[in-house]
């Protein structure tokens, strides 16, 4: 028997106090630049058992225009933005070639927590992306090698075949090259810190890029 969607989404709450800590966020005491803040509140949430923490969704658009989104993993952030990487060749590397802007959405449910990121993205020299692979597990290097991402695949026989194959290289030659294989630093526009409140009251800080400096403001929930 089919489940009740209506039933079974009115049962659902967000934010129950017994597992979600809903803290209290001062706007006023927030640094000058959002990325001090982005650490801090990262490593609160990984402090809280937020599980995957470092992982987020990515809104790309095609070249007409038309949305799409993913979760995909953060490999850094720092002066030059926030970075994470894919094939060129994949659907959001093909976004990227065309319309080089994207947006960024991290949700720590643990503490009612979002930060929400959008800027222009440029592709790190070759030599960057090959160094954060091979800095990464045999499995990173082991899926990277597998290849063709988002190419329609025949049968799961064919995509066993390609990734015991390329299990066995990462395993016996940790330093192959994935020639496709991109980083991307997405350089912010504006950051947005929203913090969940019990009585709905919540705080929304975004930050917005004016030259070398950032402005700071409130927003309505």
């Amino acid at each position: 028997m089919e489940p009740d969607l209506h039933a079974l989404l009115r049962s659902l709450r967000v934010w129950d106090p017994a597992v979600t800590d809903l803290r209290p966020f001062d706007a006023g005491r927030a640094p000058a630049e959002p990325l001090p803040l982005f650490a801090r509140w990262l490593a609160d949430a990984a402090a809280a058992g937020q599980p995957e923490p470092h992982t987020m969704s990515l809104a790309t658009a095609d070249a007409d225009g038309l949305p799409d989104v993913r979760i995909v993993m953060l490999h850094g952030a720092d002066e030059r933005g926030w970075s994470f990487a894919t094939h060129a060749h994949s659907r959001k590397g093909g976004h990227l070639a065309a319309r080089p802007y994207a947006a960024l959405t991290f949700y720590w449910p643990v503490l009612g927590r979002q930060v929400r990121v959008r800027g222009p993205v440029t592709a790190a020299p070759p030599e960057e992306a090959r160094a954060d692979l091979h800095a990464r597990s045999t499995g990173a290097l082991a899926s990277a090698l597998t290849g063709r991402q988002s190419a329609v695949l025949a049968s799961p026989e064919e995509l066993a075949r390609a990734s015991e194959a390329a299990w066995e290289k990462a395993r016996r030659a940790p330093d192959t090259p994935a020639p496709s294989w991109t980083l991307y630093h997405l350089a912010p526009d504006e950051v947005e810190f929203f913090q969940g409140d019990p009585q709905r009251r919540h705080v929304r800080l975004r930050y917005r890029g004016e030259g070398e400096d950032w402005a700071r403001e409130l927003l309505w929930p």
